[in-house]
């Protein structure tokens, strides 16, 4: 995929869409135990547009990292093997923001997100997309695209 202004401006936008949702006066009870991450734990793996792939996937390049690890687990793999933390904390998917773990209040109600969403969603459209794909795939893919 060539870095081009229009690639870079979709990625802003997703940056925005995340920025909006943090400054909504939904109240959360996130305590950082990480059980979300835990895919098989929770029984939910998120969904990415290809713009939170690649906002993703960038956060995890600049970090100096180049291949996505598939823990055993079945963990998110971005999440920190020794101290249980996300390593791409700025650059997470939207639903890992949206809070799909009971500990933290479960899920954000769909009218709480549905205009983000639909965002989102006309992002991947513009960027060529699949649709929302499960975080492993779209991350694969993302970095592919970044090569």
């Amino acid at each position: 995929m060539k870095r081009d202004p229009t690639l870079k401006q979709k990625l802003r936008e997703v940056r925005a869409i995340y920025d909006e949702w943090s400054s909504r006066p939904l109240e959360r009870q996130c305590v950082g135990r990480a059980d979300c991450c835990r895919f098989k734990l929770v029984g939910h793996t998120p969904y990415l547009t290809r713009g939170e792939a690649l906002v993703a996937a960038m956060a995890w390049r600049a970090a100096g990292r180049k291949e996505i690890p598939s823990p055993a687990d079945g963990s998110c793999p971005f999440l920190h093997p020794a101290n249980g933390r996300c390593q791409i904390y700025e650059g997470r998917p939207f639903g890992c923001r949206t809070h799909f773990c009971a500990p933290a209040g479960g899920p954000a109600k769909r009218e709480e997100v549905r205009d983000l969403i639909q965002r989102l969603e006309e992002i991947d459209r513009q960027l060529d997309g699949d649709g929302p794909v499960s975080l492993p795939i779209a991350l694969a893919r993302a970095l592919k695209d970044l090569r």
